[in-house]
């Protein structure tokens, strides 16, 4: 899918609307509709190109919807205290349309054209299994957006019938419950996990097209937001023993945030989003939506605010001193610097300076990759603002490619965008095995198998007295290492319950220290002085009871008089439904 052409269509996907009631409503011959438009293999082929087109946009995973959720999380903090400030406090007002209203905007486009080709396949003549191929990528594209907008923002409409879209009063959908939407994510995936080939079947399945294996992994992301883990873990295991194609771990962390057919849809991707490699599309010229012009460069801007300010981007966002610190916490096999840390946070190393005649770096004697961004060699610790301080993040940017181009603020990055690993399924894995039979030594292996890959110690199940200590181990210490600065830890804080428990909350306050601006000129020098005893302020002081989910853009409930504001607009707790319903595992201390 990297090599296809994506592209918009003609047809009048993001309307829909039309109507015959007014004789002297004239159609203008040498337009193509949604009337006319669908009604053969090629057309739906199209239209399924144009949905993927959709999840490549700023509010789904071109930017803005990628780091908005990693922001709710206590890996990432706002560095620039411009527009981001509110979404990382969590106390948006939901007046910002950036926010607030991109990602519903463009999950809804994703939908809208989902639903278009479910409502033509079932008309068109054609072969069992192309009909299961384009109907199970609809599938898979509805429950995906529906997965993101339930776990951004609640409660939202659901509209799964295309023919609402010629009837304005059926498009003011009013929300629905949080599990009514979820229930359709399941319904959704389920259809395309017996719809569609796995990676296995070669060709475009295994170049970035969804899959059975990518239904299955997210189906079981869905199940676990609602604690069916017996579910989950069902579907987990079938993943590891090939059931959905052959994944495996590279055995490089690094291959999996480079761009390039050598590392792009890889044995260990379940799903990415496809952008074409830098320079390969388009002039480079423009800040536009991917392919809405013909001067777009059909890339992604997550660079834009996860590199330093120093490279050129607006340094939004920067790596919290917790991750930081965690990954320097434990040493390899053969004493080196976990190389997870090398490839999550742009870091000043002395280790790094070198890689001859040294025993602790990140890789060993000989290995070709360098200490590298943009055009420079590392000094020291790139700041992401001068102002607050902080560090400078590596995944899903050029910091770490060699690249000599600067990074620049438009949608250039053509690294794509992985959206789920197989070292997540293993993770989970360990997660359901620990919840539903606790510690286990299965349960162990399963987490080993990721340590394993970056040469850490195996650990020990002696060391896990409890359940509750190995959950701790996973969530505080395996999930951010080996995920850190990616899409997902919002919602993993959101379905583990931490926003809704005292303990947990002050975990979180405790992970979200960072420095407020000093009186040098370098308030920052490096990575040592950004620790819990120099922060004097955290991102969840001003947390907001309901901003753990963001708020309905205030312009989108203006306009549509059947929908109401979620717990974000009306600042309520969660904290006692959630309870009711699930179990929030309490703070243990791991060296206990």
């Amino acid at each position: 899918m990297k090599k296809l052409n994506i592209f918009l269509t003609a047809f009048a996907l993001l309307t829909g609307f039309s109507s015959c009631e007014n004789e002297l409503d004239v159609v203008n011959t040498n337009n193509q509709t949604t009337y006319e438009f669908g009604n053969n293999i090629s057309d739906l082929q199209e239209a399924v190109i144009a949905c993927y087109n959709r999840i490549r946009l700023e509010g789904t995973f071109a930017r803005v919807g990628y780091t908005m959720d990693a922001v709710r999380g206590d890996e990432v903090w706002n560095s620039s205290q411009q527009w981001y400030l509110e979404y990382d406090n969590l106390n948006s007002p939901g007046t910002i349309d950036i926010g607030d209203q991109w990602i519903w905007r463009d999950w809804y486009h994703v939908i809208n054209r989902a639903n278009f080709i479910l409502s033509k396949v079932d008309k068109v003549s054609m072969p069992e299994k192309t009909y299961n191929q384009i109907a199970g990528q609809a599938y898979f594209l509805r429950g995906l957006a529906y997965y993101y907008l339930a776990t951004y923002y609640q409660t939202v409409p659901l509209i799964t019938d295309y023919s609402d879209y010629i009837d304005m009063n059926s498009l003011y959908a009013a929300n629905v419950t949080q599990d009514e939407v979820l229930d359709q994510v399941e319904s959704d995936l389920g259809k395309a996990m017996i719809m569609l080939p796995s990676r296995d079947e070669g060709g475009e399945w295994a170049k970035g097209r969804a899959t059975s294996g990518s239904a299955a992994g997210y189906m079981a992301r869905a199940l676990m937001f609602r604690h069916k883990f017996a579910d989950a873990y069902e579907i987990l295991k079938d993943i590891i023993a090939g059931e959905y194609g052959h994944y495996a771990l590279m055995p490089d962390y690094g291959a999996n945030f480079m761009e390039g057919p050598e590392n792009e849809n890889n044995i260990e991707s379940l799903f990415e989003v496809q952008f074409m490699d830098f320079g390969t599309g388009g002039t480079d010229q423009e800040w536009t939506p991917v392919n809405i012009s013909p001067q777009a460069t059909q890339g992604h801007a997550v660079e834009s605010n996860y590199a330093s300010q120093e490279y050129g981007s607006w340094g939004d966002l920067a790596g919290s001193p917790w991750l930081y610190n965690l990954y320097k916490k434990e040493r390899t096999t053969d004493n080196r610097l976990d190389p997870r840390l090398y490839w999550t946070l742009v870091t000043y190393e002395p280790e790094y300076d070198s890689y001859t005649g040294l025993t602790t770096a990140a890789y060993p004697d000989g290995d070709p990759r360098k200490n590298v961004v943009y055009k420079a060699t590392v000094t020291r610790t790139p700041l992401s603002n001068t102002a607050q301080g902080g560090i400078s993040i590596a995944k899903f940017t050029y910091a770490r490619a060699n690249k000599t181009e600067a990074v620049t603020t438009g949608l250039h990055c053509g690294i794509n965008i992985r959206l789920m690993r197989y070292s997540d399924v293993l993770l989970r894995a360990a997660e359901c095995e620990n919840e539903l039979h606790g510690p286990t030594q299965i349960a162990i292996d399963y987490i080993n198998q990721v340590r394993e890959r970056v040469a850490l110690p195996p650990l020990l199940l002696g060391d896990f007295p409890t359940a509750d200590h190995l959950f701790e181990q996973i969530a505080n210490v395996e999930r951010p290492k080996e995920f850190g600065c990616e899409n997902g830890r919002g919602i993993d804080l959101l379905r583990w319950g931490f926003f809704y428990d005292e303990g947990r909350l002050q975990q979180l306050r405790q992970h979200g220290f960072y420095r407020l601006p000093g009186t040098g000129e370098q308030p920052v020098a490096g990575t040592d002085e950004l620790t819990e005893e120099t922060a004097t302020r955290s991102t969840y002081d001003s947390y907001y009871k309901g901003h753990e989910y963001f708020p309905i853009f205030q312009g989108t409930l203006n306009a549509n008089p059947n929908l109401t504001g979620n717990s974000a607009n009306k600042s309520s707790d969660n904290s006692t439904s959630f309870k009711e319903r699930y179990n929030i595992r309490p703070v243990v201390n791991l060296n206990d």
